[in-house]
């Protein structure tokens, strides 16, 4: 007798999964950024947020954007965004960026952080990249840790973000990379 399994995917994300992505991501930055940014700085309209997660997946700016999604039955309990890295030292034809690895909190340790992240692996070497960098907030422990047991590394570079363009809302970020060739 089989015991049985629980029903998990990963799939490129559809436009429809839109409002889905929006709740997800602005519920979980919530959770993330609560000890780095002031709660009124973070975006709340998921509306709005929508709309734009609907745009980004009808029209990408570059056929090499990709949004990946975990599943949960039929659930979005995550997502993973892949790109071209953009920073001025990486080269677009080479390197890849991880912008964004996303986990519900609640439906953490489940299996769906590793399941993204090979999923966002393989994407960037179906489009022939050779490395993939993913930026970090520097005291995300967690993530640093979930990264580094999957082969990825500091590789020196770090920035220190303004959110509120006043200088009172910095987030320091370290850069990760691996070779995924």
């Amino acid at each position: 007798m089989s015991s049985p399994t629980a029903d998990v995917s990963v799939r490129v994300a559809w436009a429809d999964d839109a409002p889905a992505i929006a709740e997800l991501q602005l519920r979980t930055w919530r959770t993330t950024y609560a000890e780095l940014v002031p709660a009124d700085a973070l975006p709340t309209d998921v509306d709005a947020a929508a709309e734009s997660w609907h745009a980004a997946l009808t029209r990408p700016g570059d056929a090499r954007n990709r949004v990946l999604v975990a599943l949960e039955r039929n659930r979005v309990v995550g997502f993973a965004i892949t790109s071209p890295a953009s920073d001025p030292d990486c080269d677009p034809v080479a390197d890849a960026e991880l912008a964004e690895l996303t986990v519900d909190p609640g439906e953490r340790g489940k299996g769906h952080g590793s399941r993204l992240l090979q999923a966002g692996v393989e994407t960037m070497q179906a489009d022939r990249f050779t490395r993939a960098v993913l930026w970090a907030v520097a005291t995300d422990d967690a993530l640093r840790a979930f990264l580094t047991g999957a082969g990825w590394a500091a590789d020196g570079a770090h920035r220190e973000l303004d959110l509120d363009g006043e200088g009172s809302v910095l987030v320091k970020q370290v850069r990760l990379h691996t070779a995924i060739a």
